[in-house]
């Protein structure tokens, strides 16, 4: 993996916090948030539970494209409570040290 591609996360992020601020009728970040905090909640439960299934039956592909779901819907859930992907690798890596 590329430094380009970890860098993609803060675009990611940059796209959700771009509609939290200015819905679009045709964006699906848009349409999810519209549904409310637990529908939100509920994306994330679902693509957990996918990712680990797919962890245990799936292919590689399966399992890189359930993890990609969730960390997309992770992204929304966070930033839509106003917590930033920055917050969380602050935590993590403070559990590191």
């Amino acid at each position: 993996m590329s430094q380009n591609s970890i860098d993609f996360l803060n675009t990611l992020e940059a796209t959700i916090l771009d509609r939290i601020e200015s819905p679009s009728e045709t964006s699906y970040t848009s349409r999810l948030l519209d549904q409310g905090a637990e529908r939100v909640a509920q994306k994330v439960g679902e693509e957990g539970v996918e990712l680990a299934i797919a962890s245990l039956a799936g292919s590689d592909d399966e399992v890189t494209n359930e993890a990609a779901d969730l960390i997309y819907h992770l992204l929304v859930l966070i930033n839509s409570r106003g917590i930033r992907l920055a917050d969380v690798c602050s935590t993590l890596e403070g559990r590191h040290r």
